[in-house]
């Protein structure tokens, strides 16, 4: 499986964007499917994560009630709708497939894709 994470850009302080995830070589629709974001000199951090089925997610803390991730398995997507962005939410955001539900560490995730980079301005 070859994911693809799109959609960054630059945003004002208390704006809105969404990022996208599709794959290539095999549907996402059997797979956990996360989000991870890391700043340079900083390790991967767990963003949010959601069962294949859609009915269960799990968010870190800082993103509560702003960051909602949701899935489209006929379409082979996963989306992060981020709101009320702030600018510690700068960071490359990273899509990823294949963990047990639950799991936050990058090393659980067995697929990847490329970054996109998200720059929050104040």
């Amino acid at each position: 499986v070859q994911l693809q994470a799109y959609g960054g850009g630059l945003v004002q302080a208390g704006g809105s964007l969404r990022l996208s995830c599709t794959a290539s070589g095999r549907t996402l629709s059997r797979y956990v499917m996360g989000w991870f974001r890391q700043v340079p000199g900083k390790e991967r951090e767990f963003v949010a994560n959601i069962a294949a089925s859609g009915r269960s997610t799990n968010y870190t803390d800082s993103v509560k009630g702003r960051f909602t991730i949701s899935r489209d398995n006929v379409n082979n997507m996963v989306y992060l709708q981020m709101t009320s962005l702030k600018s510690e939410d700068t960071a490359v955001y990273y899509c990823a497939g294949g963990a047990l539900l639950g799991a936050r560490g990058s090393s659980e995730y067995y697929y990847w894709g490329q970054g996109t980079l998200v720059t929050v301005s104040s």
